[in-house]
């Protein structure tokens, strides 16, 4: 008799078993995850209020203000859903298509380099902090260090 093959959906629901998180581990994620909630609750209200280092900003990347509202919707929407637990992971999704928007903006308006890589440290945060404080996405996305074995 010939054992059955095992098909690779076997093998990924064997090897994505979440992994237990450190007390450590639980709080440094939900503190980068606050400070990321923080900063787009903040971002989003700047899009609202329209200050007026804002609306300069809007001036120099060549947005009209009237997209301040609607821009301010998408990035409230996108924080709420990574605020929420069982919602975090679409959420950290939102936050970085938005993010990778805003360095595609900043690349074409030739603005500084900090001003260019902001977004991408800021999505960088907003992925560990999730990423520390959900155990199953260490399961899906495992980092490991040392040698890979077969």
């Amino acid at each position: 008799m010939s054992s059955p093959a095992k098909s690779p959906l076997t093998f990924v629901q064997k090897s994505a078993q979440p992994i237990a998180a450190s007390k450590a581990r639980l709080w440094t994620g939900r503190i980068l995850s606050g400070l990321t909630v923080l900063f787009m609750l903040f971002d989003a209200v700047g899009k609202f209020m329209m200050p007026r280092q804002v609306v300069e900003a809007f001036s120099r990347l060549g947005f009209p203000t009237s997209l301040g509202p609607a821009i301010g919707i998408i990035l409230l929407a996108a924080t709420i859903l990574y605020a929420i637990p069982r919602t975090a992971v679409l959420g950290a999704i939102s936050i970085t298509g938005f993010l990778g928007g805003a360095v595609a903006i900043q690349m074409r308006a030739g603005s500084p380099l900090f001003e260019t890589v902001f977004p991408v440290l800021f999505g960088a945060i907003a992925w560990a902090g999730i990423y520390l404080r959900e155990p199953r996405l260490g399961a899906l996305l495992p980092l490991r260090s040392g040698s890979v074995r077969a």
